[in-house]
């Protein structure tokens, strides 16, 4: 399924600043190069090897959602605006027989918070309802991205639903679902820098890119494919940019905040989140 651009809906902009953002104003505005995709990954759930058998009712559930065109319908409702869901946990720990999903929750649209610091978003919804399928209680412990894989691996949550991308080295550690979402990485750059105007293809931003020295600094999000894109990764298949410096945050929305407060020259972030966190700095 091929991402879709639509606005976002000013309320989910807000939730965003808040809760991701300790403030939206004070720096210069960003701008998005959304229309140069600089990769193109796939999204699936993250499960542990020894559970074959949720792997095979999630991978049912995906199916039937695929077809009736419900997943389509519901992905589409972040993306325009319309998305009503929000999720609480129900208990301050996980309960025995809890639905417990592993994710980072400052990836809007995918997993966020919102100004009553419960749980939104693509996955969440989606976790909501495979637990619903499933008659148990949904769960959602939020953590640091890259502990993500591991706390699935070791069985401490069963499912890992994060906006993660599949790799081989991830699929030695743990099984993956049917993919549900194609996504890509994009640079954003400061309103202002016109270093990438004239660019209309990833190979042209890369050659940019290559011709810069190490204090030019790309934020990105710890873990997740636009750090492995910038720094390099053998599983991934990226060379990365050894010439210039990549810097990690534990967040995209972090990042975003250093690039518009001139700390950095740019960030390489998932296309759909670039989009909604951009927005809530430059308000």
């Amino acid at each position: 399924m091929k991402k879709k651009i639509f606005a976002i809906a000013a309320a989910t902009l807000a939730t965003t600043c808040a809760v991701v953002l300790t403030a939206c104003s004070g720096g210069a505005p960003v701008k998005v190069l959304k229309d140069i995709e600089l990769t193109e990954e796939e999204y699936a759930f993250a499960i542990s090897k020894n559970n074959d058998s949720l792997l095979t009712s999630v991978n049912e559930y995906l199916a039937e959602w695929k077809a009736d065109g419900s997943l389509d319908t519901l992905i589409n409702s972040y993306f325009d605006g319309t998305a009503t869901f929000s999720y609480a946990n129900k208990t301050s720990s996980p309960q025995e027989g809890d639905f417990v999903i592993a994710t980072n929750a400052y990836f809007p649209p995918f997993e966020s918070y919102n100004d009553n610091s419960d749980f939104e978003g693509v996955d969440i919804e989606i976790a909501y309802n495979i637990a619903q399928k499933l008659n148990k209680t949904l769960y959602v412990k939020d953590m640091e991205f890259d502990a993500i894989i591991s706390d699935v691996q070791s069985g401490n949550s069963a499912i890992g639903m994060a906006g993660m991308t599949v790799n081989e080295d991830r699929k030695k550690q743990v099984d993956f679902a049917t993919g549900y979402y194609t996504s890509a990485q994009v640079i954003t750059v400061l309103e202002s820098d016109a270093t990438f105007d004239n660019c209309t293809t990833a190979e042209e931003v890369e050659e940019i890119l290559k011709a810069q020295s190490k204090s030019y600094s790309i934020g990105t999000q710890a873990g997740t494919t636009g750090f492995m894109y910038s720094n390099g990764d053998e599983d991934f298949g990226y060379d990365g940019f050894t010439n210039l410096t990549t810097k990690a945050y534990s967040t995209g929305a972090l990042a975003m905040m250093d690039l518009a407060n001139g700390k950095i020259n740019a960030v390489i972030l998932d296309k759909q989140p670039s989009i909604l966190i951009a927005s809530s700095v430059n308000k």
